[in-house]
């Protein structure tokens, strides 16, 4: 069996690496396109470091369906944002999220993708959900929300 599990998708957006490159890499920024806003009118914020910037962080804590956690920008160049992100709540878990920007005719080939550890807790929710249904399904309105938002 497989140490990690990876999700992936992908979209198109009429616009260079530059224009969207801060729309990932800035994580005040999710607010405007991340596919989990709204899930709690309550969501409590807290972010640290520069904005954009390696070392910049957001944590949350918010209801059973926003749940808790972390992220940080571990890496930022002209075509890429890597980003650790951890859960608390509902349960713990630890991945590696990361945005790939290449350029393709017509504007910028955006490629998301997460990266997990296969443990114990994430077998006993694949038998519950199918995780690359759900989050993959999250990372496609994230994304089509991405376009709406960069193309305006």
């Amino acid at each position: 069996m497989a140490a990690t599990t990876t999700i992936e998708r992908d979209v198109v957006i009429a616009a260079p690496a530059s224009t969207i490159l801060p729309h990932l890499s800035d994580l005040h920024r999710w607010v405007d396109w991340s596919p989990w806003e709204g899930r709690d009118p309550e969501l409590h914020r807290e972010y640290g470091g520069t904005p954009g910037a390696v070392g910049s962080t957001y944590a949350w804590k918010g209801n059973r369906k926003a749940g808790s956690g972390d992220m940080v920008v571990r890496r930022v160049t002209a075509d890429e944002v890597e980003i650790g992100l951890r859960f608390t709540a509902p349960f713990a878990s630890s991945s590696t999220t990361a945005f790939r920007l290449d350029e393709v005719p017509g504007g910028t080939r955006v490629v998301w993708t997460m990266t997990s550890p296969v443990t114990v807790m994430s077998r006993i929710v694949n038998l519950v959900m199918n995780m690359e249904r759900f989050i993959g399904g999250d990372f496609e309105k994230g994304l089509a929300r991405l376009k709406v938002v960069v193309e305006r």
